[in-house]
């Protein structure tokens, strides 16, 4: 959400207005679908269609109207498939919620909720608008999570495969990209389709968003992100397409090209580069256990202190096991080697995640680490944030499985472009 509204505060009230007038004349006012016979007003697509100005920073360029009215219909029917369902099964959202998540979005552009308020009127949108849409919102991640939690399941081999995934991709030049991909469904099409990708080559340049056509058009699994492909290595593309971006340049977009033995064209937009990371100093997340020698002997220290794996110390949340009378136990966040002492720093250059280092002496204590997290210098990030990604991942696509299945079972009925012909894809 706070993406979404970046670029709110730089959006001109008067383009807004504009683009509000225009949408009236063509639009006007009456049921542009209905969901269930619940109707959506063309009103609502209005301003489903400001925020889509918003977010993109400017009005719609000649000839893009229909597909901003499309992605905003389109919006607003997901929205309201997912507040049926919700509403089902009695979920229901505070306001206190509501407003904390206003109040985050205001703070992410310097404001308050009544700045922020202002400046949404300014633009022609009235914040319940906004309001409803994250209720919405964080009523269907409740159900999602609550309805598919025992199902998610992350296993410590998926996060060592994205952290090796990581790891690569941190030694190696990489490519910010967004795709929007082009299907020929037969031989006959080939030109109609490179003509289409052509065709929005132009409306880009006039100043329609990629993102908005790939989520009209593309048929690849990108397209419910605008496209967006991340951070991606030559390695990991077609050969094609990998050929176009190591000549294509930062804010480009490339022409039609084929891919699949020629069943789809691709467009692919180059974001932004980075050069391969230098590796730095390790750092290590650290369960540390220590014990005066006046407590207990070397031996019967050592005992003791060997069971630090057992406490749950990597957790911070509270000891599950005592290790003894007089033995402190610390959690010690992500540290770079360079600050452990140096007595220390040979033990743990040789260790891995979930080693536990022999015993360590120093002139009056006993002492023992056990490795919970680290970080060989790569500027990875730690196991329980790749974890959260990688569940927030599943969760995201049962999320689409599931509206998708809504849908199915609903009554949709699109008003609004009934006496207009589709336009191609």
């Amino acid at each position: 959400m706070r993406r979404l509204f970046a670029g709110l505060l730089a959006a001109s009230a008067s383009a807004m207005a504009m683009a509000v007038a225009q949408d009236d004349q063509t639009m006007g006012d009456a049921v542009a679908a209905t969901v269930n016979d619940k109707p959506i007003s063309t009103f609502d697509v209005q301003q489903r269609l400001l925020l889509l100005l918003v977010t993109s920073g400017g009005g719609i360029p000649e000839g893009a109207e229909r597909q901003f009215q499309e992605q905003a219909l389109r919006d607003l029917i997901e929205e309201e498939l997912k507040r049926q369902e919700v509403e089902e099964f009695g979920i229901q959202v505070p306001d206190e919620e509501v407003l904390s998540e206003l109040a985050r979005i205001a703070a992410s552009g310097g404001g308050t909720i009544d700045s922020l308020a202002r400046d949404l009127q300014a633009s022609g949108i009235a914040i319940e608008k906004l309001q409803d849409k994250i209720r919405v919102d964080n009523a269907w991640e409740t159900l999602i999570r609550g309805r598919y939690r025992s199902r998610v399941n992350i296993t410590e081999g998926e996060i060592d495969d994205m952290l090796s995934d990581m790891r690569a991709e941190q030694s190696a030049e990489q490519y910010l990209l967004s795709e929007i991909c082009l299907p020929v469904n037969d031989e006959g099409e080939r030109e109609r389709i490179y003509n289409v990708g052509m065709q929005m080559l132009g409306q880009m340049q006039q100043g329609v968003p990629f993102q908005a056509l790939a989520q009209q058009f593309s048929v690849c699994p990108s397209a419910a992100r605008g496209g967006d492909l991340g951070w991606t290595r030559l390695p990991e593309v077609e050969e094609p397409v990998a050929e176009v971006i190591e000549q294509l340049s930062e804010g480009n977009v490339s022409t039609p090209i084929e891919v699949e033995n020629g069943q789809i064209l691709k467009l692919i937009a180059m974001r932004s580069k980075r050069e391969a990371a230098e590796k730095g100093d390790p750092s290590y997340e650290l369960a540390y256990a220590a014990v005066p020698k006046g407590m207990y002997s070397r031996r019967e220290a050592e005992e003791k202190l060997s069971r630090l794996p057992l406490t749950n110390a990597c957790n911070s949340d509270g000891l599950s096991v005592d290790l003894g009378q007089g033995i402190g136990v610390e959690l010690i966040q992500m540290v770079p080697i360079s600050v452990v002492r140096e007595p220390f720093q040979d033990t743990l250059l040789d260790m891995k995640r979930g080693d536990i280092s022999p015993l360590l002496e120093s002139t009056d204590n006993y002492h023992m680490v056990y490795v919970c997290e680290m970080d060989e210098g790569m500027g990875l990030p730690r196991r329980r944030v790749v974890r959260s990604k990688l569940m927030g991942n599943q969760f995201q696509l049962l999320s689409r499985r599931y509206l998708r299945d809504v849908e199915r079972d609903s009554d949709v009925d699109i008003r609004l472009f009934r006496d207009e012909p589709m336009q191609e894809s």
